[in-house]
Order: C-alpha cells, then sequence, then structure tokens
C-alpha cells in the first residue's frame, strides 16, 4: 500500500512462518497520521489482532518489527527500530526499542514494519532483500552466540566479487533459543532488551533476519531539513547533557549522581547508596578502561564504551548493568562487570532483568527461603550462572524464569522488585518518587523509560522535592507521551535530554534554577492544562527540534501540542491492549519493599506514596478509578477502529 507522505516507504509485510507465505499488510496514510510509526503503530497492529485470550508461546502471538518516519532520514539518533510482542516474562505488552542498523536497512529493502507470526517447522533464518523474501535452514547456526551469529551470516552474504552486501541483521543468542524469558534480540551490539522477545524468536525458530536493499527515504523538504539537521546536530553537541556528560561518560557517568541522590540501587533496592560506588562508577571505566566512544548511525552523541575483554574490543556496560551486578548485588569488582556485560549480550539475555532475578536468589538465600548456592559479593558463583541459565541448566532453569515466578514459588514476594513481571531499571524510587509511579504504571511493567523518567527532574538533571507527590502525576503523563512519540518517530530517547534549557543544568545553584526546582512540583495544573488540551501549545519550542523535523521530513503539520497528543494516543493505545489481558490498577503495582519499608528510617517520605498518586494519574491520563481508559478518552484519541475517520 503506497503512500503520500514522506518518511515513509509505505509498505508493510506480514510472514507466515507456518507457510512461508508472505502477504502486505495493509496500513493507510490516515492511520500512519494518527499511529506515527515505532511502537505505537506495532500497539495498532497488536490491538486489532490480539482478544485478549491469546498466549506468548502460541501461533496467535506476533512479532511486529516497525521502524519510524525519521528513520534513514538523517536526523540525530534517528536509526532506531522497535520491537513489539506479547512478552513472555509479564503476558502484556512489550516494546522494545533498539539501535544497531536493522531498522536503516529494513527501510533500504523498502519496508516500514515486519510481522512474523507461527513458527518456522526448522529452525531457519530470513532473508529480505528489497522486497523479496527468502527463507534459509539456520540448523548450523543454532547454538552459535550474537557476535558469531552476525559474522557467520556475513560470510553467507558474501557476493561473487568476495564483498559483503551491505546490510542489518537481528538475531538471538543461545538464551533465546531456550526461552529464557527475559532473552532478547540483538543488532549488532545493540540490544533489544526488555521483555523476552529474544524468546518469541526462539519459539518461532526464528534465528536471524537480515534486511537490505537500495530504496531511499523521501524527505518532502530536503533543503529545510538539511539546514535544520545541522543546527539540531550543533545544539545537541553544545548542550551540557548530550554534548558533554554522555558523551564524556555515557550512561555510566549517573552511577556518582545517583549516589548522591539516594537513588543507586544496592543489595536488592534494600538500600540507595553504595560505599564502593567510586569503583563501579563512570568516571573509572572512562579513565582506566574506554578505549574509544561509539554511537549508532547518525548518532552525535556518541554515548556507547568501547572496553576490551579476552583481547577483543567490545561494547561496555551502560549504567543499568553497572549498578545491577555492581551495588545490586555487592560487587565491587569493575573488570568482572565488564565480563559479564560481553558474555550477557553475547547469550542474548537481558542484563536488568537477570541481575535483579540473581539479586533476589541471593536474598531469598540469605533469608533462608531458598537455598541456591548464591551470596552477595561472591563473584565467582555468579560467574559460573549466565550459561546455565542461557541453556537452562540445574538452578539456571528456575532463574529463567524470573524473579516474580521465584517469588511465588519460594517466598519473598517483598524483595521480588518488579512490576507487572518485569524487574525494575536502576533507580532506586523511595528517594524518587515520581519514577516509582512510572515504574507502577508503565506499559510493559518496570521501565524507567516507559514510565516517565521522572528521575532527571528529581535529581539527574534538576533538583525538584524527590519525595512528594505534588504534580508528579502530571508531569509522568507529559514525560510518558514525549518520550512514547520520540520512540514512534524512530528517534533516541537521549535527544529529548537536551529539552532542558542549558543554563539551568550548567548553573545548578543559580537562584532561577532553585525556583525552578522549588515552583516545578506546584505546576501540576498548568501541565494538566497542557496534558489535557495540547491544541493550546501550537507552536514549535526552540530547545525541541522534534517537531520542525518531522514537518520537513513527512509534509504533515506537527506543532508542540500535536506531537504531546500524538504520544498520549500511542500510550493509551499500549494501555487498551493491555486491558484485554488483565492490566487494571491492581496490576499498577510495586512490591511492599519500596512502598511500606521506609528508606531512611528518620524519613517518613522515604518511601513511595503510590496509591495517592496512581488516582491523579488516571485522573489526568482520564481514566477510571480501575486504571481503565474511558471510552471519552478512547473516542478524543481516536483509539478503535470505528472511530478512525
Amino acid at each position: 500500500m503506497s503512500t503520500e507522505l514522506g518518511g515513509y516507504m509505505g509498505k508493510v509485510i506480514k510472514i507466515n512462518l507456518n507457510t512461508q507465505e508472505v502477504s502486505e499488510y495493509p496500513f493507510t496514510d490516515q492511520e500512519r497520521k494518527l499511529f506515527i510509526g515505532g511502537k505505537t503503530m506495532a500497539a495498532k497492529i497488536l490491538n486489532d489482532h490480539f482478544k485478549g485470550n491469546e498466549k506468548p508461546f502460541s501461533d496467535e502471538n506476533l512479532l511486529v518489527i516497525t521502524t519510524g518516519p525519521l528513520t534513514g532520514s538523517g536526523a540525530p539518533s534517528s536509526s532506531r527500530f522497535n520491537i513489539s510482542t506479547l512478552s513472555p516474562q509479564t503476558g502484556y505488552i512489550t516494546s522494545s526499542n533498539c539501535g544497531g542498523n536493522f531498522g536503516y536497512y529494513l527501510k533500504k529493502a523498502g519496508l516500514d514494519a515486519l510481522i512474523l507470526q507461527g513458527h518456522c517447522e526448522k529452525p531457519s533464518w530470513i532473508e529480505i532483500q528489497n522486497d523479496h523474501v527468502v527463507f534459509h535452514d539456520a540448523r548450523d547456526l543454532w547454538g552459535l552466540k550474537t557476535s558469531q551469529t552476525q559474522q557467520a551470516l556475513d560470510e553467507k552474504l558474501k557476493m561473487k566479487n568476495g564483498r559483503v552486501r551491505k546490510n542489518g541483521k537481528i538475531c538471538i543468542g543461545p538464551a533465546g533459543e531456550n526461552k529464557v524469558l527475559y532473552s532478547c534480540i540483538v543488532s549488532n551490539e545493540r540490544v533489544s532488551g526488555r521483555g523476552g522477545t529474544g524468546a518469541i524468536m526462539g519459539y518461532m525458530n526464528v534465528k536471524a533476519v537480515v534486511a537490505s536493499g537500495n530504496s531511499t527515504v523521501k524527505v518532502v523538504e530536503k533543503e529545510k531539513m538539511v539546514r535544520h539537521t545541522q543546527k539540531w546536530f550543533k545544539y545537541l553537541r553544545n548542550h551540557p547533557l548530550t554534548g558533554n556528560q554522555l558523551p564524556k561518560l555515557g550512561t555510566a557517568g549517573l552511577v556518582s549522581g545517583m549516589q548522591m541522590k539516594n537513588i543507586l540501587s544496592t543489595k536488592n533496592y534494600q538500600y540507595g547508596q553504595y560505599d564502593d560506588f567510586e569503583k563501579i562508577s563512570g568516571e573509572l571505566l572512562a579513565e582506566k578502561y574506554n578505549i574509544v566512544n561509539k554511537g549508532c548511525l547518525t548518532c552525535p552523541i556518541k554515548c556507547a564504551r568501547t572496553v576490551e575483554v579476552d583481547g577483543k574490543h567490545v561494547k561496555g556496560p551502560e549504567l543499568e548493568t553497572l549498578v545491577l551486578l555492581g551495588s545490586g548485588i555487592l560487587n565491587n569488582d569493575l573488570e568482572s562487570i565488564l565480563k559479564w556485560n560481553y558474555e550477557l549480550d553475547e547469550l542474548g539475555m537481558d542484563t536488568i532483568s537477570c541481575a535483579n532475578t540473581i539479586s533476589y536468589a541471593m536474598e531469598a538465600n540469605e533469608k533462608g527461603l531458598w537455598d541456591n548456592g548464591l551470596v552477595f559479593s561472591d563473584q565467582k558463583a555468579v560467574s559460573e550462572i549466565f550459561e546455565k541459565i542461557a541453556y537452562r541448566q540445574g538452578i539456571g532453569d528456575e532463574l529463567a524464569l524470573g524473579s516474580k515466578r521465584l517469588s511465588e514459588k519460594y517466598g519473598g514476594k517483598e524483595f521480588a522488585i518488579h512490576a507487572k513481571g518485569m524487574e525494575l531499571a536502576a533507580y532506586e524510587p523511595r528517594k524518587s518518587v515520581g519514577l516509582g509511579l512510572g515504574y507502577a504504571v508503565s506499559n510493559r511493567g518496570g521501565c524507567h523509560l516507559n514510565g516517565g523518567y521522572l528521575v532527571i527532574l528529581e535529581g539527574l538533571g534538576l533538583s525538584i522535592n524527590p519525595t512528594t507527590y505534588h504534580g508528579k502525576a502530571d508531569l509522568t503523563m507529559l514525560f510518558q507521551d514525549l518520550m512514547e512519540m520520540i520512540s514512534a518517530t524512530g528517534q533516541c530517547l537521549f535527544t529529548s535530554y537536551a529539552f532542558f534549557p542549558s543554563p539551568l543544568m550548567n548553573h545548578p545553584n543559580s537562584w532561577y534554577t532553585k525556583a525552578c526546582n522549588k515552583i516545578l512540583p506546584y505546576c501540576g495544573g498548568v501541565v494538566r492544562m497542557i496534558n489535557k488540551f495540547p491544541e493550546i501549545a501550537f507552536f514549535h519550542l526552540p530547545v525541541f527540534h522534534h517537531t520542525k523535523a518531522f514537518e520537513y521530513v513527512t509534509g504533515m503539520k506537527m506543532t508542540f501540542g500535536h506531537y504531546i497528543r500524538c504520544g498520549e494516543r500511542g500510550y493509551n493505545l499500549e494501555r487498551e491492549v493491555n486491558r484485554k489481558f488483565g492490566v487494571d490498577a491492581n496490576k499498577d503495582a510495586l512490591p511492599k519493599r519500596l512502598v511500606e519499608t521506609l528508606q531512611d528510617p528518620n524519613d517518613p517520605n522515604s518511601k513511595v506514596p503510590l496509591e495517592k498518586m496512581k488516582k491523579i494519574y488516571y485522573k489526568a491520563r482520564g481514566w477510571d478509578e480501575k486504571g481503565i481508559p474511558t471510552k471519552k478518552t478512547l473516542k478524543k484519541l481516536k483509539i478503535g477502529s470505528d472511530l478512525i475517520d
């Protein structure tokens, strides 16, 4: 189905893996205007397909791989693609935003999205060249780790002249093959990490997908986009977060700030500080181990670290891995974390869920609930466990299930740190309660990004009161919707860091920054007006370059208010998918440790006031008291096949 819009290739294909039948999936320009791309396009496809009785490991599930209209447009950090499915870890929708180069080459193949359904009779890999799809036997690839798989595929893709045809790949490792519930999908060294997308590919018997072609992305106002992109690149490079902190230290640079703000997850979220934090810090990583910075296609930020492991130059650990395999399990040996990070990527496992599952097991062992041999600060035991998990051997077969299921078997639900079955990120929320709300209501589970990442206001960017409930619900909604739309367009969420004016970041002790920190929590009413009536923001913001770029590429009008509304539609659409599978207010929960136990016995506010914030959040969202989007809200957002006109 062709398109008149820029930024889109105008074609979505669906592959029935059982029959190897390839068909075009209808997606109209009217749907593109409403559901944009990325995770929102995927949510529309899943919502149209699911009834609510589907199982993750079944032929009724779909794996939906989508690009955004800015993917391949040359916009900063716009090589992203999204993978959405019914998560085997949570039983609800999961969406995982990934770098690498697969999204770029999927568009080169002439596709906006790829839908997989069913399962192959034997292990297979799929080649897409332009719009031609070929199935290949992958039995010789089965069992290979992720880098080995990609190298082997390049050998298979060599042309007669000996050169490898330019391509993008996604693949799984042994963890995905063995359906570890938090296994992931890898593209180059970048990871679609959360929710068990790799396990779904494993169920489908698909080892890899390769895309290539010679299509180009149409940009409606090319000259304007070139000038705008140049200006945008310069802005990002001059901003203190995207031009200094992230390039200099990567996400690992947040460790020290998290320590100062009492949000550094320590010993399975028992504490917010770690005495040896400097030994796992971004500063030490940069000084002693970092070789060179790398970034995804068209990325000026270059947040990725390159380190040496076993004589190889490989991608270094992100913040989550450093913290959760560091302070989270009381491990102060940075070199071990470098090795574990590489091993987990090679096996194809989510470092967040894996680390948190291990820390739960350590505490369960410590409390006498489960004799499993895992002890806090014991590096040797951890070093031996990853392959056991990936291959479902011995105790690894149980650890492959994640902390929620283990706590249901052995006890300790109060310290199984997850939301909706997905383990939390590295930020301890009792001193960042807005993020705590975000964790609980996030559509995909315990995710800091889908949760709105309010920690950037509560200590890691600005420093508003981190434990007050005032304003947090409305700000969470706004940030969730903004990031939802950034993901939908095909961009990296780090571009949103530059949303905060540089003076506020550069001068944290100035009178205007202090005033902003003090006033912002009490601006909930103003934020509510923007959230409820975004059409009042009928302009472009100088600090938010995304809207003009969208206009120049697609030819669609996109004010800041319209941008927010599109994000709101995407967020509610995923919630509507989850509603079909039983998500309601009862599922928007956190473990008792975070909502009942004080982090600081001398601070009565050092716990997450979740129920109080949820009520305000539901009202702001236009959901009923059960956490369900009302018919009025769905109609306003044109969610439902009968409401698109």
